[in-house]
């Protein structure tokens, strides 16, 4: 029976839904190798530093030069989202404050968020645009058998 429970494990493990495999920055096609070589709160200046491929089953991220410039647009919707989502707070729960509060607390608000909407930005990209398809062979296979 415990050889039957590690086998259910390692099942459980391969099989990640898209929506964790989002928000941890995994591969679209194996859900198991990172997108970004580093995490961020190990090293946040590093946070734009991107694999070209998938360290675990090797897929290309970056189907041709400048790939990622359309992650702009997804950029874009995350910050009017934060911008609007401020606005919205600081109005109905802050009583409305003089515009200067606005002025300050919006860009400021924005640029503190600005590393994860990078990275949220791209792998969102990526899974919408990037014509990966998840593949469950993919995450089984270890780095070596791919090569």
């Amino acid at each position: 029976s415990h050889s039957f429970g590690t086998e259910k494990a390692v099942l459980l493990m391969q099989k990640k839904s898209v929506g964790s495999a989002i928000l941890n920055h995994k591969c679209p096609r194996c859900r198991t190798g990172d997108i970004f070589q580093y995490p961020f709160l190990q090293k946040p200046t590093k946070f734009t530093a991107t694999y070209k491929s998938c360290p675990h089953c090797g897929v290309q991220y970056e189907q041709e030069p400048g790939f990622f410039v359309g992650a702009m647009y997804v950029s874009y919707a995350f910050t009017m989202a934060i911008l609007l989502g401020t606005a919205f707070i600081l109005y109905n729960f802050f009583g409305d404050p003089d515009l200067i509060v606005y002025i300050t607390t919006v860009p400021a608000v924005v640029l503190l968020l600005l590393p994860i909407v990078f990275r949220y930005s791209r792998t969102v990209f990526l899974y919408g645009f990037g014509g990966i398809s998840y593949n469950p062979e993919a995450a089984s296979n270890s780095p070596a058998d791919n090569s």
